[in-house]
């Protein structure tokens, strides 16, 4: 297949059975778990989606001229997809990150040409978003898309990731997917509410006080303006132990390496699969490769921890 650049190659993703994680109790009911892999994409993550929406956004509305500069604030992933589709389109891009974001995410973007400022590793995403605000209101020459509040997040999702699951698994019976920006889940949301009201859109959520990478608690004192909660069925929190936990053991029961949040996604899955109707099919987001933790400790630990780990108490909101 031939392509002119590099974000046509975007979306299109497989959906993976995976029902080895399933309880037995699941299993002989018929219940099936599927993985939506995202980190398949350009940047090994769902946010090659994003961000492409956000500059086709800012230039379709003008906003991206000559002279101007792309700043978003970003955990990482948002901030690798902007990297590599600023770069095909020779737009020069900063990114503020928190301090504490792992070296792999950091020395991806800078070979690609972006600009790091940090942020206070404390303040999580939080505080990213407060200071990348402030340098866009302060200096004409920035220009963020803003993930937290531009309907073109949760509009990709609503066009493509979405119709996509539709079309590979038209029984579908559940969708689970993080908490970040809120985006894929409003996304997802809209478009099932619309297309198949039956199935039920499911977050993942850390939390208070939890730090699952990519993922926000929204106890923290910030909901991005795109989040629509209320058309989820509601939202399940999970610690990072969990989610650390499944992502082991998604990696080694199926060969699918993915991160934290991910992890997140697929603990949440298995909880709702507990209670799940026979015969449903669940899917869940696996939103981003887990190479970009390998200094984090992601690929350490013993798997034999795994059935305690998601044992643990539910938390539905």
């Amino acid at each position: 297949m031939r392509y002119e650049q590099i974000g046509e190659v975007i979306g299109g993703t497989p959906l993976i059975r995976v029902d080895a994680l399933l309880p037995e109790a699941a299993r002989a009911k018929g219940i099936h778990l599927f993985a939506k892999v995202e980190l398949l994409g350009p940047t090994g993550s769902i946010k090659d989606r994003t961000a492409k929406a956000l500059i086709d956004d800012l230039l379709f509305k003008g906003l991206l001229t000559p002279g101007k500069e792309l700043l978003e604030p970003t955990s990482g992933n948002t901030g690798a997809a902007l990297a590599v589709h600023a770069a095909a389109r020779s737009i020069p891009l900063t990114l503020v990150m928190p301090a504490n974001v792992t070296e792999e995410r950091r020395a991806f973007v800078r070979a690609l040409g972006a600009t790091i400022i940090d942020s206070p590793a404390d303040q999580g995403s939080n505080g990213a978003v407060l200071l990348a605000r402030a340098m866009a209101k302060a200096d004409a020459k920035y220009v963020s898309p803003d993930q937290y509040s531009n309907q073109a997040n949760p509009k990709v999702h609503e066009v493509t990731t979405a119709p996509e699951i539709l079309t590979d698994l038209p029984e579908v019976d559940v969708v689970v997917a993080g908490l970040g920006t809120g985006g894929t889940a409003t996304g997802l949301a809209r478009f099932f509410a619309r297309e198949k009201p039956s199935v039920k859109i499911w977050a993942a959520e850390p939390m208070p006080g939890e730090k699952v990478t990519g993922l926000r608690s929204l106890e923290d004192g910030f909901t991005p303006e795109v989040m629509e909660t209320e058309l989820l069925a509601g939202r399940v929190l999970v610690n990072s132990r969990d989610s650390i936990m499944a992502a082991r053991a998604l990696a080694r029961s199926s060969g699918i390496l993915a991160g934290p949040s991910t992890g997140a996604t697929l603990a949440v899955a298995l909880r709702v699969a507990r209670d799940a109707a026979p015969n449903s099919n669940i899917v869940f987001i696996a939103c981003d490769a887990g190479w970009k933790y390998f200094s984090a400790g992601l690929g350490d630990g013993n798997l034999d921890e795994m059935e305690d780990a998601l044992e643990g108490d539910v938390f539905w909101w």
